[in-house]
């Protein structure tokens, strides 16, 4: 035999490639074999309350909106500056042009210190403080109704996550049944006791039991990224959910829900508030036309004054006081528009409030009437799965003594797998749209 090197190195590489293919496929496998999380739903919520950026945005643009409170509260204190002022001049020189003129022109170097004090603006200021707790407090309730969206979408996603994973244990006991029934149809076809149909017949379920299989694993996937997301994670993980109780029963009555979700909800206590704190802005536009009382007051030293350009007749330290009220009479009707334009937005802000009442009142009534549907459903899924149980043993016994044919027991396989996930919709579904409703109260939790 030759066995040069060029002759036997093309199968050590294919060997060495072979070993690496399996090196790398038993790696990835022991990857992706990670520990799964064990979660409850009151972890997954807790977990989305503390780390969500959602809620985290929504917490500091309500920590920006009550800065305003003391941005808008500097107006009732003293403003305190301090000054310092050099200034050279030809000697004797006045202001020839201009609007105003000094008595004298001189070098001088000197400090002080000026205050200003607001007096009175008639309610104006009292107004505007007045709107931005108001705009503080609905920002405070815009974070709330974040909190609500995101323990909706969590739950949402953790039942989607359960009925995935039922799924799966579904598709992987009907594989198991299939392909049991399968062999021993093709037991019974070698012994010619049955034919080559019936055996292509099993072999077609136990091909549809195996696509659900692979359907059933890819939605577990696809649940467990979304309830990552909704828990405010970017970080890959699978999930050991632990199964919830069923929620009871919806209210008998809609209309009393109504009545709760417009005392409750979140979103529509902030958008009250943006039309209370709207109508403050109108007043304050209103008091523009009245007067403005301040005070002013200034003191200091000048440290030099030139001799030689002005004799010393000035004294070194100087204060002076004095109170003014300014009256506005007409600036080109800016006021009039400024109090329409407020005027304008509160309406805007009012209108904003009635049509989110109506939405909420219509959101209850569907939630209600969808999780009253489901709650009903729960029984007749339930009867479905009896009654398609009962079908397969009957379907099963004809088969085996030959009193019916293929086509009857893969019949009865197909309603039972079909009820069986009926049945896992219907509990899923209802928890699901409790929670919607739930929330749609402003009572989730």
């Amino acid at each position: 035999a030759d066995r040069s090197p060029g002759n036997a190195a093309p199968g050590a590489y294919l060997m060495r490639v072979i070993c690496f293919l399996a090196a790398l496929a038993a790696a990835w496998t022991a990857f992706a074999q990670t520990p799964a999380v064990r979660l409850k739903l009151s972890d997954a919520t807790a977990l989305a309350l503390r780390n969500h950026p959602q809620i985290q945005a929504a917490q500091a643009e309500s920590s920006a909106e009550g800065r305003r409170i003391t941005e808008t509260k500097a107006a009732y204190y003293p403003t305190v500056d301090g000054e310092v002022t050099g200034s050279g001049a030809n000697h004797l020189a006045r202001i020839g042009a201009g609007f105003l003129s000094d008595s004298s022109l001189f070098n001088r170097f000197g400090d002080g210190v000026e205050i200003n004090q607001l007096i009175s603006d008639f309610g104006r200021t009292s107004s505007l403080v007045a709107q931005s707790k108001l705009l503080a407090a609905s920002s405070a309730k815009a974070v709330e109704a974040t909190r609500y969206d995101i323990l909706l979408r969590v739950n949402q996603a953790y039942y989607s996550a359960l009925r995935a994973q039922a799924l799966v244990k579904v598709a992987t006991e009907t594989v198991s049944a299939r392909q049991l029934s399968a062999s021993q149809i093709g037991a019974l076809a070698q012994n010619k006791l049955k034919s080559d149909l019936d055996v292509k017949f099993a072999d077609v379920i136990l091909a549809q039991a195996n696509l659900l299989m692979l359907r059933s694993q890819n939605a577990v996937k696809s649940a467990f990224a979304e309830l990552t997301r909704a828990m405010g994670d970017q970080r890959g993980a699978t999930y050991e959910l632990t199964d919830e109780p069923l929620p009871p029963s919806p209210a008998p009555d809609a209309e009393t829900l109504v009545v709760q979700a417009l005392q409750t909800r979140p979103e529509l206590a902030g958008l009250r508030l943006d039309h209370e704190a709207a109508l403050k802005f109108v007043a304050a536009e209103r008091d523009l036309k009245r007067p403005v009382a301040s005070f002013i007051g200034e003191a200091g030293y000048m440290p030099y004054i030139d001799q030689i350009t002005l004799p010393r007749v000035i004294p070194g330290e100087y204060a002076g006081a004095a109170v003014n009220l300014q009256i506005p009479i007409f600036n080109g009707h800016l006021f009039t528009a400024r109090r329409q334009e407020a005027e304008d937005r509160a309406t805007a802000a009012d209108l904003r409030v009635r049509d989110l009442e109506e939405s909420v009142a219509r959101d209850v009534r569907t939630a209600w009437a969808s999780a009253q549907s489901s709650y009903q459903a729960l029984d007749v899924t339930a009867q479905f799965l009896r009654e398609a149980t009962q079908a397969l043993d009957l379907a099963k016994g004809r088969f085996d003594l030959g009193l019916s044919d293929i086509v009857a027991l893969t019949q009865a396989q197909l309603n039972l797998t079909e009820a069986e996930i009926e049945n896992l919709n219907a509990k899923y579904d209802y928890q699901s749209l409790y929670a919607a409703l739930q929330y749609s109260t402003g009572a989730l939790r």
